[in-house]
């Protein structure tokens, strides 16, 4: 007997009306994903998920049943298919839907409506049209938030305050830039200074060397002494 692949069910309804024992849209999805799984050679693993009057234009990640389901996924990286009865099950609002499936295959998940199963992966021009916009979209809000940290860079700058950067020898090392700046003094007698190399050498014979193991070059010991 062939191995079968794994696979969850989920289920969504919209209206509370549609909800309980008497109601067949639960039984309804779950038996055409059953019926589809059969001929696909998926197993599901059970029991299904299920949203209960919860709106198709809600984000995937807003709806409990959803975000278990993915939590069991997180689990068992041997499950990867989510079965559906039909993509507005999924999610009626396109633009939800296409991000929702965007989310999850960057997670290496892969969703099939049962009644179309080309559904999610077919380019239509109103597919193609809303990961065009979307992608629009996200590279505006990054342009605007490296504009907001730079006004907030500048700002604090302009009030006197230090600009959270890469940190300075100071503060990561200050026993060895105590030290460098005193061996860096003037001789008394000869009115010299030791060479940046010197120091260094002198620095590491202290214990006080780079994070690669080895003596500072004479870059980082000028940062020491400015």
């Amino acid at each position: 007997m062939a191995t079968q692949t794994k696979a969850v069910a989920y289920l969504r309804t919209s209206s509370a009306a549609n909800v309980g024992a008497d109601r067949d849209s639960h039984k309804r999805q779950m038996s055409a994903i059953q019926a589809y799984a059969r001929r696909a050679g998926f197993r599901i693993e059970l029991p299904p998920y299920y949203d209960a009057a919860v709106s198709g234009a809600d984000p995937i990640e807003s709806r409990t049943g959803f975000a278990l389901m993915l939590a069991y996924m997180a689990d068992h990286p041997d499950v990867r298919i989510i079965l559906v009865e039909t993509a507005s099950r999924f999610a009626r609002d396109l633009i939800v839907q296409e991000t929702g499936y965007r989310l999850l295959k960057a997670r290496g998940i892969e969703l099939v409506a049962v009644d179309s199963p080309d559904s999610f992966i077919t380019d239509t021009p109103t597919s193609v049209l809303i990961r065009q916009v979307l992608g629009a979209v996200s590279e505006f809000e990054k342009g605007m938030l490296v504009l907001k940290l730079r006004g907030a860079r500048e700002r604090l700058r302009a009030s006197g305050q230090k600009v959270e950067g890469r940190k300075s020898h100071a503060e990561l090392r200050p026993g060895a830039v105590a030290l460098a700046r005193k061996l860096y003094r003037r001789n008394p007698h000869t009115g010299k200074r030791r060479a940046l190399r010197k120091i260094a050498a002198l620095l590491a014979e202290q214990g006080h060397i780079s994070t690669t193991g080895k003596p500072f070059g004479p870059s980082a010991i000028q940062s020491m002494l400015s």
